[in-house]
This record gives structure tokens, C-alpha cells and sequence, in this order.
């Protein structure tokens, strides 16, 4: 099925019927996100901790810290879409900060301190793996230019095709330029749904079962500098949530009356 007919299929569905359905989506999409970036929470405790309060025993405590700001970042950018907020650097920050609003560390530079809680830039070089990321002293200039060409975009994006394209390319630019100490990948993903929400299309995801083949898009396309395979990789994942979601609602909706728990946890 064209990824166009499951986003119709799933905009159709009578979410009405399952009332917690909206909400464990979200939950869905914090849980994989956080899962990528080290968390060690099952789904079920993931759940139970934002439905609930109740933070799962044996667990290190960062995980749910991770885990709630995560989710109050998710409810921020659907939010601000709401309001068709501008990208701009400041923003961006804020997506940061609140990724890292408990969990931040304060790093220690050759320009002074940094607090990774507030969403500030890094100022000194990092590296993931092999990967060598922009000098930090670039950061700010590239972090413009891309907020410049979202906004630019998000007036001219008309087809989903487009609209979908500019959420992953997003993604993948963002946490390229690595702009953060800590929270690039979630910031990144956060960014792709902000523009997903604005342009009222589905959330997306990154599984946490994919994650091997989410770091080789990742690498494959910077190698090659061809943003194909990040694009086929997300199409891919958004397909698969899509169709999971719309077999779930199904599920739901014909054997437990609008009860409402995502089949993903």
C-alpha cells in the first residue's frame, strides 16, 4: 500500500471509539526514542510511569527522568505546531532543553561552563563512534541555515511526498550537525514530529528494534552524501507504524470495545 493511502486509512480510523488510543501512541513514540539512547525501561513500565507516576524499581532513576521529559518535549512540539510556531535556533534550544531538563550535565570548556539543562549549543568538538561531527564554532550558523530552509519549506510544502521529505530531512540535518553536548538524537526526532504536527500528518517513529539499521542510514547517507537511503529507511519505519497502529485500532475497536492499549506495548 502507498504510504499516502495508510496515512488516509489511518486518519480515518474512528479514534473516538478507544479514548486512550491518542495517548498511548505518544507513549509509544517516547518509549522507542528513549529506548534508542540507552533506556533501559520495558514498554509496559514506560506506560505505567507516565499513565501512572509509578517509577519501575531496579531501574536507574535517569531512565525515568529520561523517559518524563522525553514526553513533556512530545506534548511541547505538538503544541507549539498547533500555533504554527517559526523554527528559529531558540526553538530548537527549547525542544533541547526540555529532552534534557532533569538529566543534564553542566560541561566544562575553554570558553566556561555549559549547562546541558538549558538547551545551550556545545562548545567544544565531539565525536560519535568514528563519526567526527562540525566544529562547534560552526554550530550556531549551521543551526540558522536550517531553521531558514524548514521554514522556507514548510510554506511551499504542499504534497505529502514533500511534506514527509522535508520531516526526514529535518531529522537527518539536525543530527548531523550535532548541534547539542547530549539530546541530538531525541531533539532530532522531535524536530521531525514537530513538522509531521504541523503539517497534521501522523507522528513518527524510529523503532528501537531497528536501531542497527536506523546508525546505517545514518552513516550511509553521510558517506555518500545523498540523502536517499535516510529517506527510504524513514519511509520504511513510518510504514510499519502506520500499519501496526491501524491493525491495533482494528483489533481494539472489533474484540475490546474501545478499551484502548497500543498492541506495541
Amino acid at each position: 500500500m502507498e504510504i499516502e493511502d495508510l496515512i488516509k486509512e489511518y486518519q480515518l480510523l474512528d479514534l473516538s471509539k478507544s479514548i486512550h488510543f491518542d495517548k498511548f501512541n505518544l507513549y509509544s513514540i517516547t518509549h522507542h526514542s528513549t529506548s534508542l539512547e540507552g533506556s533501559t525501561l520495558t514498554e509496559i513500565e514506560t506506560n505505567l510511569l507516565l499513565d501512572e507516576g509509578l517509577t519501575p524499581k531496579g531501574k536507574p532513576l535517569e531512565h525515568s527522568l529520561m523517559t518524563t521529559d522525553h514526553a513533556q518535549a512530545l506534548l511541547y512540539i505538538i503544541d507549539e505546531a498547533k500555533q504554527k510556531k517559526e523554527i528559529s535556533n531558540s526553538f530548537i534550544q527549547k525542544i533541547n532543553s526540555n529532552v534534557m531538563a532533569k538529566t543534564g550535565k553542566v560541561y566544562n570548556t575553554v570558553f566556561g561552563e555549559v549547562d546541558g539543562t538549558t538547551g545551550a549549543f556545545r562548545k567544544g568538538n565531539v565525536m560519535a563512534g568514528n563519526r567526527y561531527f562540525p566544529n562547534y564554532d560552526k554550530v550556531e550558523l549551521l543551526t540558522t541555515k536550517l531553521s531558514n530552509e524548514i521554514n522556507s519549506k514548510l510554506k511551499t510544502a504542499t504534497s505529502v511526498a514533500d511534506q514527509l521529505q522535508l520531516a526526514f530531512d529535518a531529522h537527518f540535518d539536525l543530527v548531523s550537525i550535532h548541534p547539542f553536548y547530549d539530546g541530538n538524537g531525541r531533539t532530532s526526532r522531535l524536530l521531525m514530529n514537530y513538522i509531521m504536527s504541523f503539517f497534521q500528518l501522523p507522528l513518527a517513529i524510529v523503532f528501537k528494534e531497528d536501531k542497527a539499521d536506523y546508525i546505517e542510514a545514518l552513516e550511509k547517507t553521510r558517506t555518500t552524501e545523498d540523502l536517499t537511503p535516510f529517506r527510504k529507511f524513514m519511509l520504511n519505519q513510518y510504514s510499519k507504524f502506520l500499519t501496526r497502529e491501524i491493525l491495533n485500532f482494528k483489533s481494539i475497536d472489533k474484540n475490546d470495545k474501545g478499551k484502548g492499549f497500543s498492541m506495541i506495548f
